[in-house]
């Protein structure tokens, strides 16, 4: 399970900045109509697709709603009396009309035309492809091509791509928009379609930090595409991954063993990766694979990476969690299970409780877990976490003990 990776501490989910009262339809609707990254946005694209129903002809005047709408006819009217509109920066978000049309997301029905006519118009007329704005002032930008591909933390659902994201995206790339995206790379790296990836290659992707990122995630999520997409092109199957969120730095091939994903190790020396392990990582290594482990480093590979349990107990790995507490890793001690990180966060029996995995809950609970303790982050007890992901029965039971 994955729990909003950074919802607090590294991306907070709120709107951009409003510049300005909201004064009016045009831009009551285009502050319902975009991609915000709140919690409500669908809410918002469905009070945005009424408003519009109730006021077709809304935004005859206003270049931000017709970038929108893709209403490249007025688009054109508009940009024809006043080219400076192209980059004119306006509407509840004060932002320039190509960021409202690629972050967009109240007609999934639009069609290419719509949005090949639409952005060909800005684009004709002088807008910037790598137009972008700093949530909350916060970089990295968030760009048209941010909201073009979409994603992040919330899931498909909550922020879909632009229903016309790849012509979109292509669009702005052929107009010179940087493929070294930062904000990009990150909404679109939890899940499994590398697509974006394709396209951003296409153009000229090479930014080695954020490519030692994705290959990060990657090998600790056993996304075996991506892995071979990325060494493909050019990434080094022994490239060092970690540094960023309390992630020890090692070697790819270590981070896949020490992650619990020993097919994904196996993968990476198959494409030319080195198999050396450090003691210590060999003895969490071993904890996964059923191997035998040195008695001696045990103590040390505790000290490294004493958030163990909570990650391997987020994987259902229960033997790793059982020979873990045994070998003297704290089954309580909190941390990630987003990334193979120490950051104390939550415990393993949070993770389980939040999965519905009522065996390793049942286990956990058995060597010494603490059902009443609270996580870092939402200070919510394992019944908490049982009951907002839906599983009742499991909540129930956790309550009562």
């Amino acid at each position: 399970m994955v729990v909003a990776w950074g919802l607090v501490a590294d991306h907070p989910a709120r709107e951009p900045d409003v510049v300005g009262p909201q004064a009016g339809p045009a831009d009551e609707f285009l502050r319902l109509a975009c991609l915000t990254y709140g919690a409500d946005d669908p809410v918002r694209w469905a009070n945005a697709r009424a408003l519009l129903a109730g006021r077709p002809d809304l935004g005859a005047d206003s270049v931000h709603v017709a970038a929108a709408r893709c209403d490249a006819v007025t688009l054109r009217r508009l940009l024809a009396d006043d080219p400076g509109l192209a980059n004119a920066e306006g509407g509840p978000f004060g932002w320039p009309p190509l960021l409202y049309l690629t972050y967009a997301r109240h007609d999934p029905y639009v069609t290419p035309d719509a949005v090949g006519d639409a952005v060909a118009a800005l684009l004709d007329a002088g807008a910037d492809p790598d137009a972008g704005y700093l949530w909350h002032s916060n970089g990295p930008a968030f760009t048209a091509l941010t909201g073009a591909f979409g994603q992040g933390e919330r899931g498909l659902s909550n922020q879909p791509p632009h229903p016309q994201w790849e012509l979109l995206a292509r669009a702005l790339l052929d107009a010179g928009a940087d493929p070294n995206d930062e904000q990009t790379l990150y909404n679109r790296t939890f899940e499994p379609d590398d697509r974006h990836l394709l396209l951003l290659f296409e153009y000229g992707l090479d930014d080695a930090d954020e490519l030692a990122f994705q290959l990060a995630w990657a090998v600790a999520h056993g996304m075996h595409s991506r892995i071979e997409l990325l060494v493909r092109h050019g990434v080094s199957p022994d490239t060092e991954v970690g540094g960023r969120y309390g992630v020890a730095r090692r070697s790819a091939y270590a981070a896949a063993l020490t992650s619990g994903y020993p097919a994904t190790a196996e993968l990476l020396h198959a494409l030319g990766a080195a198999t050396d392990l450090t003691a210590e990582e060999a003895v969490v290594a071993a904890l996964f694979t059923g191997g035998e482990v040195d008695a001696g480093s045990v103590a040390a590979a505790v000290a490294a990476r004493p958030g163990l349990v909570a990650w391997a107990a987020n994987r259902g790995h229960r033997d790793a969690v059982r020979r873990a507490v045994e070998l003297g890793w704290d089954v309580n001690r909190r941390a990630r299970i987003d990334v193979p990180s120490d950051q104390e966060w939550e415990t393993g029996l949070h993770a389980a409780a939040g999965n519905g995995d009522t065996g390793m809950v049942e286990l956990l609970v058995e060597l010494g877990a603490d059902p009443a303790l609270t996580d870092c982050r939402f200070q919510a007890t394992p019944a908490q976490w049982a009951e907002h992901f839906g599983h009742h029965e499991l909540a129930r039971s956790l309550s009562d003990r």
